[in-house]
């Protein structure tokens, strides 16, 4: 859906402590529906001079400026695209998860959860360019758990499982603070939810979980453009799990006509 859904604002923090990903308090004007033409026509304008060498800061300013976007709004625009070539090959190594029943998945798992959290809590989420969704929320080096994350775990097992998955490694970033804690959280969730044991998962910490998955043998999960201009055959995980499972969320396709179907 294009417009927000009726929530209430959930970015502040309780106690200090942000208690959901929810929305930014500016977003619901940001990315009203009557910015979004201009948000896809500077996508496009972005993503032609990226194919033509152009560095990303300077490109990134030079479209900003001529549109007037935000901060954020310029940064909705630079996950969003990518030059022509990419979006070629990203194209042809793009599967559905169940396409090929017992096939091996890499996730990256702060990718894919903290877009599920986001479009869980009614944050934005972005379709780009490549049919990828993706959020506008930030790590910064410490990874906080949010009430919507145990909900999220679950429905990635959930999904998996329906899509006959067989392994399911999951990489975590080991310097990001809070890791080994969401490792044992997700080992706790998707060892009692009963459609996972199907599968074997795997928790991994890694020092440099991109490049791992970047090389990975199997279907990868990540909305990462470096990750996803490496690595073999992707799928579009949290796209098909907020499909499938959180029909509210609030999407807002950047990309061509058709790439949120």
């Amino acid at each position: 859906m294009d417009r927000p859904p009726s929530l209430p604002n959930t970015q502040i923090p309780v106690n200090g402590q942000r208690q959901h990903r929810g929305p930014h308090p500016k977003d619901r004007e940001l990315f009203a529906p009557a910015h979004h033409a201009a948000l896809r026509t500077a996508v496009e304008e972005y993503s032609w001079l990226l194919g033509r060498g152009y560095a990303e800061p300077s490109a990134l300013k030079l479209v900003g400026d001529r549109h007037n976007l935000t901060a954020r709004q310029r940064t909705a625009v630079q996950r969003s695209a990518c030059s022509d070539a990419a979006l070629a090959s990203r194209r042809r190594r793009r599967v559905a998860l169940g396409a090929e029943p017992g096939r091996a998945l890499g996730i990256d798992g702060h990718n894919l959860l903290i877009t599920l959290e986001s479009a869980i809590s009614g944050a934005v989420v972005l379709v780009g360019r490549d049919g990828c969704c993706r959020d506008l929320a930030s790590v910064h080096g410490t990874y906080r758990r949010v009430q919507e994350t145990g909900r999220a775990i679950a429905l990635v097992a959930e999904h998996v499982a329906a899509c006959h998955v067989g392994r399911v490694d999951w990489y975590l970033d080991r310097p990001v603070s809070n890791s080994g804690l969401l490792r044992g959280l997700i080992e706790r969730v998707v060892g009692a939810e009963p459609a996972a044991r199907a599968q074997t998962h795997r928790v991994e910490l890694a020092d440099d979980p991109d490049r791992l998955l970047g090389a990975y043998q199997g279907c990868v999960a990540s909305g990462d453009s470096w990750i996803l201009d490496r690595c073999g055959n992707w799928a579009s995980l949290a796209q098909e799990i907020v499909r499938a499972h959180v029909p509210a969320a609030w999407i807002v396709s950047l990309g061509p006509a058709g790439n949120d179907e």
